[in-house]
């Protein structure tokens, strides 16, 4: 036995043994790790309520310009000679952002598809961070690559009631979710021997689905007028019966603009009766299923190939939450890769879970494990809840809308996505009223182009806005329509 070198100071698990010239930062795993993070989160903490009491607002005042400034005054220099510790660096930085920050918990940030995530989400995602599993391999994610399995499929289930084996892979995003669909959907196609599969869409759909059509070496996607803002069945009867080969139609479930929500059920009785496949894009309006009084809207979703899902919208989670449900879990076989060094085939006969064909990443997050805690703690009819509120909110602010006398409401929400305008202003004059408020972080209000004009587009997502919190966003609209523009964005 090798004799103790007593100048060795023994490795603990949470710290590195320390080394000529200082000891390393601390570790966040192990069973030592919780100690070390816990006054680093005070840190972050404080220096969160810090930056968010500076702001005084949805969005830092100033504009590009002043807000960069500020930023680089704080974060400079971004590579120091020597370090200033970390203390110093989270509170400066975390700070620094917060007071930079576009906050969508604040009742007037809702200018577009950004949650403001629940608390609880937020610190299942910092156990994910000190755990740091890497969802390409079992021997890197044993307890998360199961709890992935169970959660994906059931909020598969959600999508595809009554299949046998229905499936999701988690990804990044709609877009992300997307892409994957159009690569099965393209695979698919291949198999048979057939051509390259057409895409078939609206104007309204998503621009994730054109560069995927792009990325993926597709024919360009066969556009289709939504002349009252969604997918129109008869044209998709017309366009699919003079196209030959493999067709994916692609319909959407909460468009970007308006929060839409294309016919379903009609949709899948044209591409039944074509023999095409159908995409359905679900990122914003998804999670309607969870909800009794809302999930009617997505009637027919069930009839889809594969369905994107997005839960960093309407399901209050940090990003990344995406999803893609298919209804059996042999339509994801295309995506199967093989690396001798994370799936041996030796390995996979001996019962080791193979991960790499569940993405098109490699390394990547748990994200599952924030998702899943959100489940289990607001359960179906918490999550619910809280859609219902989201919804009533959005009509609630259409009422107010249509009440003013100075502003005009485009349509009643579908779900929570509400356009209006000032009643007599110019498309010049609405833009230039949404960059005011922009900059001087009085509100965010995204915008669209409908029906030939442009309005001012509010995302609700914050289920904590209250109705005083809508009258006085329209308050500050009307107010900032009727002021003087600022040089530059006067009204053409």
């Amino acid at each position: 036995m090798p004799t103790p070198d007593p100048t060795r100071t023994p490795a603990v698990r949470g710290h590195l043994p320390p080394q000529a010239g200082g000891e390393h930062p601390a570790l966040a795993g192990g069973t030592t790790g919780p100690d070390q993070l816990r006054p680093l989160l005070d840190t972050v903490l404080d220096a969160l309520t810090e930056g968010a009491t500076a702001r005084r607002g949805p969005i830092p005042p100033g504009g590009p310009q002043h807000v960069t400034s500020r930023l680089r005054h704080a974060a400079t220099p971004v590579l120091p000679e020597t370090g200033t510790g970390a203390e110093e660096a989270l509170h400066t930085l975390v700070r620094a952002l917060a007071e930079g920050s576009a906050d969508p918990a604040e009742p007037h940030c809702a200018g577009h598809l950004h949650c403001p995530p629940l608390a609880l989400a937020v610190a299942a995602d910092l156990a994910a961070c000190a755990l740091n599993p890497s969802m390409d391999s079992w021997d890197q994610a044993p307890a998360a690559s199961a709890l992935e399995t169970d959660t994906a499929t059931a909020l598969a289930a959600l999508v595809y009631p009554g299949h046998s084996t229905p499936d999701a892979l988690v990804t990044t995003g709609g877009t992300d979710s997307n892409h994957l669909a159009l690569l099965l959907a393209r695979e698919r196609a291949r198999a048979t021997g057939a051509p390259a599969t057409r895409i078939v869409c609206a104007t309204t759909t998503h621009h994730s689905i054109h560069r995927a059509a792009w990325l993926l070496g597709l024919p360009e996607p066969v556009i289709l007028p939504a002349p009252d803002g969604t997918l129109d069945p008869a044209a998709l009867d017309t366009a699919l019966s003079q196209l030959h080969g493999p067709v994916t139609v692609v319909a959407t479930a909460g468009t970007t603009d308006t929060g839409a929500i294309d016919p379903l059920p009609r949709i899948a009785d044209v591409t039944t009766a074509h023999a095409a496949e159908l995409h359905i894009d679900a990122s914003y309006g998804g999670p309607l299923l969870l909800s009794n009084h809302h999930r009617h809207l997505l009637d027919g979703i069930q009839n889809a190939t594969t369905v994107t899902l997005d839960l960093h919208k309407l399901g209050w989670q940090p990003i990344a939450a995406g999803l893609l449900a298919v209804p059996d879990t042999t339509a994801l076989r295309p995506l199967h890769t093989h690396a001798d060094y994370l799936n041996a085939h030796d390995d996979t006969d001996a019962g080791i879970p193979d991960l790499l064909g569940r993405s098109l990443r490699t390394t990547r997050r748990p994200d599952i494990l924030k998702i899943a805690v959100t489940l289990r703690a607001l359960g179906r009819q918490g999550l619910g809840d809280l859609i219902d509120r989201i919804c009533r909110n959005a009509q609630y602010l259409a009422d107010l809308i249509d009440q003013h006398p100075h502003l005009t409401l485009h349509a009643r929400p579908t779900i929570s996505t509400v356009l209006f305008r000032p009643t007599h202003a110019t498309d010049a004059h609405v833009a230039a009223i949404r960059r005011t408020l922009i900059t001087n972080g009085t509100a965010v209000l995204g915008r669209a182009h409908t029906h030939g004009r442009l309005w001012l587009k509010a995302t609700l997502l914050n289920p904590a806005t209250h109705h005083d919190d809508l009258t006085s966003l329209l308050k500050v609209v009307a107010e900032t329509a009727t002021a003087p523009q600022p040089e530059g964005t006067t009204p053409r």
